[in-house]
């Protein structure tokens, strides 16, 4: 593989991809509406110019493959991929979406070589996003109580996207990615605050409840849509088991919560 474009490569998993990937000499391209050959999910208009010379494709689609119509998105530049002739497809599914299941199938489509590396809740949902700023004001409010997930770190997706990029023998294969521990969110928030010598509350919710916080706070109604989703249909405890795919391909264990988390409290984040 030479040239390598990464779709999402300004997102949580597509920035450290395409940092190790010129790292190690790739030539990549960044797939963004603000690069400099603009890649946007909602305009399939320019996909076929991002698309050109490139060897291989990492896709992290946005905002999330369980949204309506994500399946047609990548069907399609999956075809453009073909055409254009890439030779390697890699797509960030999401581990237990049964929705997100329809577009990697889309993918398998083109008839080009692909993986799927279907990814768990990362940890830097703590750190950045949605979690952060509830976080840093001492409480968060989620609906979830019981249910453990196999937090996994986006480092550790993004050294398996580099492996099957560039490295043969990944083709046609599924990889399952999961941290070390199961934790519920509320372990997590705990070991997150604890290591930034912190005080957060974790307060369950029920989905009704938490979807009429967002609408109050002014949130998007497809983004409402779709954190109902993944804690409504996917945060039922189906993914409480992890998964050795990493070890196998990577040769090491996947980064533990708690190595993260006081990476985080040595950035200064709890001082923001």
């Amino acid at each position: 593989m030479k040239r390598i474009l990464v779709l999402g490569g300004e997102g949580k998993t597509g920035r450290p991809v395409a940092e190790r990937l010129r790292a190690r000499g790739y030539d990549v391209r960044i797939g963004s509406r603000s690069a400099v050959i603009p890649f946007d999910w909602r305009d399939a208009s320019g996909w076929s110019a991002a698309l050109a010379g490139v060897d291989a494709v990492y896709i992290a689609y946005q905002p999330d493959l369980a949204v309506p119509g994500s399946d047609d998105d990548i069907r399609l530049v999956s075809r453009l991929a073909a055409e254009a002739g890439v030779q390697r497809l890699v797509l960030l599914s999401g581990r237990g979406e049964d929705a997100a299941e329809i577009s990697e199938e889309a993918m398998k489509e083109a008839g080009i070589a692909w993986t799927v590396l279907r990814g768990s809740w990362f940890f830097q949902n703590f750190s950045e996003g949605l979690f952060a700023e509830p976080i840093l004001a001492g409480e968060l409010v989620l609906p979830s109580a019981t249910v453990r997930e196999p937090f996994v770190d986006t480092a550790d997706i993004a050294d398996m996207a580099i492996s099957v990029l560039t490295e043969e023998g990944h083709a046609g294969k599924t990889y399952e990615l999961t941290g070390p521990r199961l934790m519920t969110f509320s372990q997590a928030v705990a070991e997150f605050a604890a290591a930034g010598e912190c005080a957060v509350t974790y307060t369950p919710v029920t989905i009704d409840a938490y979807a009429d916080m967002l609408r109050e706070a002014q949130m998007p109604e497809d983004v409402i849509w779709l954190v109902s989703y993944l804690f409504g249909s996917v945060l039922d405890g189906r993914n409480e088991r992890l998964s050795k795919d990493i070890h196998r391909v990577l040769g090491r264990e996947p980064r533990d919560f708690a190595d993260f988390a006081r990476d985080v409290a040595a950035t200064g984040f709890w001082r923001t």
